[in-house]
């Protein structure tokens, strides 16, 4: 039997394990460590996970791709049934079959029994709300037991990335910890050192936890708004009175979690009729032609690959020639930072809370670990390095270090 830790993330999922005495993320997908948290059900198959669904939704296979399985914990949306072929099932055991092949994958190639899990969780499932903070992590639990796992308990997600931090701290020194997902943004103020990291119990080492449900799935999101959908019709006017398209249908369409709402016939007949009674019907073409083929996902990938293009080079495209010949959308720096400068702002702000909260001024912070897809956002970075001018940034594994450090406290809770 062993244990495992296991980062179970809005867009990437990694499981590790302590081989000898170092912790080690478990390969699963090929060579890779991680793995997309995305399922993709073709009629009569067996479902495919990872970059595999991926490539099978994008090759066009008919089905149904589901990504950003986590964004659901804490919501309404867990307990809801979405089609798959011809039968129904619950979001929580879409969950549960996702997190079963990745379970299945690590035991095949460990060849070991994994029976005990800590699952890394957000700081805050959902903000504001301490219930649905209880049920999302309920639900988790009851996932994990049904899958296999005889022994679940949970760390939070930022003091996770501190335990693999502290790996390579040589003074005793108070960091902040800042990871950034897909979901999700979550710090943590923890005073570390070599003979702290030898502790099992650390308690009285973590000065401040907190968080807030933005994420690079939100980034998406407001790029998508402001950038493509008005080019399939959002915001352009209706015929009658003054009155605008309704934009129910864009804001599903930019939200990885909502997308596959838009895939029924009655959604379709409504577009066609938004259609006719539009001042632009061309637009609305552009839009009825991505639901209809149920493109959705292939549009919110082209988002999401122009935001990292843009992050790392300055400029990105967004190829929409699939939906109209020649159509694109040109993204700059200064066009990714005007629609989402909002959402870096209001994560900057929740370090100053995790200041308050610890009792401590910015120049007592000696570090700034980053961690998380999003933390390659310039403008993100900025506002982060800006909350503590005086730390040392260090960059941590960008989809590694939650899962290591969650792999450092599973095999501490199994000694």
């Amino acid at each position: 039997m062993a244990a495992c830790g296991l980062d179970f993330g809005t867009s990437n999922t990694t499981l590790g394990l302590v081989t000898g005495e170092r912790p080690q993320l478990v390969p699963l997908e090929g060579r890779h460590v991680t793995i997309p948290s995305a399922i993709f059900f073709p009629p009569g198959q067996p479902a495919f996970v990872g970059r595999a669904a991926m490539a099978e939704y994008v090759e066009g296979t008919p089905g149904r791709l589901m990504r950003s399985l986590k964004s659901v914990l804490g919501s309404s949306l867990l307990e809801e049934t979405t089609p798959v072929g011809r039968e129904r099932i619950k979001f929580r055991d879409v969950i549960g079959r996702y997190l079963a092949a990745v379970k299945a994958r690590a035991e095949a190639q460990t060849a070991r029994e994994i029976d005990t899990v800590v699952h890394g969780r957000p700081v805050h499932f959902v903000d504001g709300d301490e219930a649905g903070d209880t049920r999302a992590e309920d639900a988790l639990r009851e996932i994990a037991n049904g899958i296999g796992f005889r022994h679940v308990s949970f760390q939070f997600e930022p003091i996770a990335a501190a335990l693999d931090y502290e790996q390579q701290v040589t003074r005793e020194e108070v960091a902040l910890i800042a990871d950034i997902g897909g979901g999700t943004s979550d710090f943590s103020i923890v005073r570390l050192s070599p003979e702290r990291h030898a502790k099992a119990e650390r308690g009285e080492d973590i000065l401040a936890n907190d968080g807030v449900r933005i994420g690079g799935t939100d980034f998406d999101r407001r790029l998508s708004l402001g950038t493509v959908m008005p080019l399939l019709g959002l915001g352009s006017a209706m015929n009658r009175g003054d009155l605008d398209v309704p934009n129910a249908y864009f804001h599903d369409l930019a939200t990885w979690s909502s997308i596959n709402r838009l895939y029924n016939p009655k959604t379709l007949r409504e577009i066609e009729e938004v259609r006719r009674d539009a001042r632009r019907p061309e637009l609305i073409g552009r839009l009825y032609t991505v639901v209809e083929a149920e493109r959705g996902h292939s549009l919110a990938m082209e988002v999401e690959g122009a935001k990292i293009a843009t992050s790392d080079a300055g400029r990105g495209s967004i190829a929409l020639d699939w939906v109209e010949r020649g159509l694109s959308a040109e993204i700059d720096r200064e066009d990714l930072v005007s629609h989402t400068d909002e959402l870096s702002r209001r994560i900057a702000a929740r370090v100053d809370r995790c200041l308050a909260q610890a009792g401590l001024t910015a120049d007592r912070i000696d570090a700034l670990f980053l961690t998380g897809g999003s933390t390659g956002l310039p403008h993100v970075r900025a506002a982060l390095t800006a909350t503590v001018p005086n730390a040392r940034v260090v960059d941590g594994d960008t989809f590694g270090s939650v899962g290591t450090g969650l792999t450092i406290e599973a095999a501490r809770r199994a000694a």
